[in-house]
């Protein structure tokens, strides 16, 4: 994949110590340091500014499939249940998070 999701003890498909479960690989970019993070919970414990939301109809990709890579832009993912390209199931659960993510 070339690109690094960064947080807390993040394994090899962007789980984190947060946010760990099998259906828990959704990465989601920063528009302020454009950097890849697990979680907002792991970019508060280590970014030094506040959580920079991509703005929702930009069509910029803010969220990232950790199993494969695939990018999506906001109508892309809130659309889906699983990624477009490898077809690894999301966490149903992470939607209620869009607002932290996205600028809606």
């Amino acid at each position: 994949m070339g690109v690094r999701i960064r947080g807390t003890a993040v394994d090899g498909q962007g789980r984190c110590a947060h946010y760990h479960s099998e259906w828990d690989i959704i990465a989601n970019r920063c528009a302020t340091c454009d950097t890849w993070w697990a979680c907002f919970r792991c970019h508060r414990d280590h970014a030094d500014h506040p959580f920079g939301r991509v703005v929702a109809d930009s069509g910029v990709t803010g969220a990232r499939c950790g199993a494969c890579g695939h990018e999506m832009n906001y109508a892309e993912y809130s659309a889906a249940t699983r990624c477009l390209k490898c077809g690894h199931p999301f966490n149903p659960g992470c939607a209620a998070h869009a607002p932290l993510y996205f600028e809606l």
